[in-house]
């Protein structure tokens, strides 16, 4: 898996001691020897450590452990699931909330998901409370690339959220898991009712297909074993009502049967699951004939 990594960018108005010391223990804030997550009293021993080291008065190191920004909440793809197929790349925004009494400047955000599931990037702050980043996800072939996909079939599912913000007055402070997004497998339905024009009270036979993104063959697949809700809507109508579930066989395959009652529009609805996305076919119209 390749990491969507944007390079680090240099501090505004530098100069700041307290800047260039954050940095140096940066790895110290996301892992511990061990590789869990250092706690924050460490990290701020180890800044102060630094700080005193690089020659700062007592108040100095006073100060890094007083008034440290904090980071309320991380809101990714405006609270939407992201979901990726095999043919585009999919952007989306993370916005980090937080304050500070001199208001937020930068932040560093990393992206973790399942079986190694991992992108990083960072960006200034819009406001002093805000700062939104921007990924970019693809699972598909990029021409002349060395690693040319950057998720498998086993990274989807529910990724976490760790930030890194950095106040205008030098302070940093890290939080963890501050955010979780599902990152899901794309899917797509059809659907054919037949025969048309069919007269009342005669059966019309229903079918379709359920195929999801895998992310391995750049690809869809038949997606087997799924519940897929049958909807009708009338001629003049607006609203679907289901009229039946129908599991997809081992190729994704759905096939059902219905007696003809009115002329209207026949689809198929899929839910989506903790990996795949959700999807509808467009609607098949029957004329059914007295």
């Amino acid at each position: 898996m390749s990491r969507f990594a944007a390079p680090l960018r240099d501090r505004r108005g530098g100069g700041h001691e307290t800047a260039r010391s954050v940095t140096a223990v940066r790895a110290l804030w996301r892992t511990s020897p061990g590789g869990g997550v250092t706690s924050r009293g460490a990290v701020v021993g180890a800044i102060a450590v630094l700080l005193v080291g690089a020659g700062a008065s007592a108040d100095a190191v006073a100060d890094a452990a007083q008034g440290e920004p904090v980071v309320s909440g991380a809101v990714v793809n405006s609270g939407h699931d992201v979901i990726v197929g095999i043919t585009h790349n999919v952007v989306f925004p993370v916005t980090v909330s937080g304050s500070d009494d001199s208001g937020l400047s930068f932040v560093d955000v990393d992206l973790k998901g399942p079986h190694g599931g991992f992108y990083t990037t960072d960006a200034f702050c819009e406001t002093a409370t805000a700062c939104t980043t921007s990924f970019t996800v693809n699972a598909h072939p990029a021409p002349g690339s060395d690693d040319p996909v950057d998720l498998a079939n086993a990274n989807a599912g529910t990724w976490s959220v760790d930030a890194l913000a950095d106040a205008n007055d030098g302070d940093s402070v890290f939080a963890p898991g501050v955010g979780s997004f599902s990152l899901k497998r794309a899917a797509r339905l059809t659907v054919n009712a037949s025969p048309e024009p069919v007269a009342k009270g005669a059966l019309i036979t229903v079918t379709g297909k359920l195929v999801r993104a895998n992310w391995d063959t750049y690809r869809y697949a038949g997606y087997a074993g799924q519940a897929v809700k049958l909807q009708f809507r009338p001629k003049g109508s607006s609203t679907y009502t289901t009229i039946a579930t129908v599991k997809t066989s081992s190729t994704g395959s759905l096939r059902t049967t219905v007696k003809a009652v009115k002329d209207g529009y026949w689809r198929w609805q899929f839910t989506g699951t903790s990996t795949t996305g959700p999807a509808k076919a467009p609607g098949d119209y029957v004329d059914v004939r007295p």
